[in-house]
């Protein structure tokens, strides 16, 4: 993936967090400065993910609740799944990476 592409594509992912943190603010779950970390925490991961070479091009979901990230979607290997679990536990602000929904296609 070129650069530019990598930038449309952070910038997207950035978009929809903020429109997502909006829609979950106003559900009362969560206080806004609540939303808004977990928000912060979800473009980072996000971020993350697509850079990294090994996981960048899969369709990986990504969810914060609480400080707790889960990941959902498919991957192509054990690899890419442990890869993926790795980036999110290394962001700061990430108090458990829950990776079960996060499947090796066979």
């Amino acid at each position: 993936m070129n650069p530019a592409n990598l930038f449309k594509a952070q910038v997207a992912v950035v978009v929809g967090v903020l429109i997502l943190v909006g829609c979950s603010a106003m559900t009362g779950h969560q206080s806004p400065s609540a939303a808004l970390n977990d928000s912060a925490i979800t473009t980072k991961v996000k971020s993350s993910l697509i850079a990294d070479s090994v996981v960048g091009a899969l369709p990986i979901d990504v969810d914060t609740n609480d400080g707790v990230v889960s990941l959902n979607g498919f991957v192509d290997s054990e690899q890419e799944r442990m890869r993926a679990v790795q980036l999110a536990q290394a962001v700061t602000g990430v108090k458990r990476v829950d990776g079960r929904n996060l499947v090796v296609k066979r």
